[in-house]
């Protein structure tokens, strides 16, 4: 029988699992370097991703993480929008994989407790004043894993042209 929840786990750590990749054989340097004007690099964009996974799949649904670094007050992000989207000076590789994959492990245990039409709510986000379903939060989390993929792959391209195929060899 199809299993709609299993089919969405699914492609999200299918996106995930591509993410984290893409760290794989990079020297510090690489995995921090911004290749792009807007100053993307890898480990931002897990840092950023781990801050999303949570907010979609555990603080819309009252499942806040206890992580000071998945929370960003209001004077931070208006100072900078984009304060989760580089590592810092004092935060390693190995600090900010392990923060993704304890974001990803609060964002499956909100999934599992949970069905699919649940309903959350999206703090700060006039788009959503109904809320949001636990369907289709999976959907936008598929799909922002995704982007991110994306825009990694581009970046890895950048430093060692090194592509899925190389992994799927």
């Amino acid at each position: 029988m199809d299993d709609p929840k299993a089919d969405l786990r699914h492609y999200l750590q299918l996106a995930r699992d591509g993410l984290l990749w893409k760290l794989d054989g990079l020297s510090e340097y690489d995995a921090r370097r911004p290749l792009t004007p807007t100053g993307t690099n890898l480990l931002g964009l897990v840092k950023h991703l781990a801050g999303v996974e949570v907010g979609y799949l555990g603080t819309c649904f009252g499942r806040p993480a206890d992580e000071p670094l998945l929370r960003y007050d209001d004077a931070a992000v208006e100072s900078d929008p984009n304060v989760d989207m580089w590592a810092t000076a004092d935060q390693t590789r190995e600090e900010i994989i392990a923060l993704y994959l304890r974001a990803c492990a609060h964002a499956d245990m909100t999934v599992e407790a949970l069905p699919l039409d649940a309903h959350g709510r999206i703090p700060h986000s006039p788009a959503e004043p109904s809320g949001i379903t636990l369907h289709r939060a999976l959907v936008h989390m598929i799909a922002e894993t995704q982007r991110h993929l994306g825009h990694a792959d581009i970046v890895r391209q950048l430093v060692d042209a090194a592509t899925d195929e190389v992994r799927r060899a």
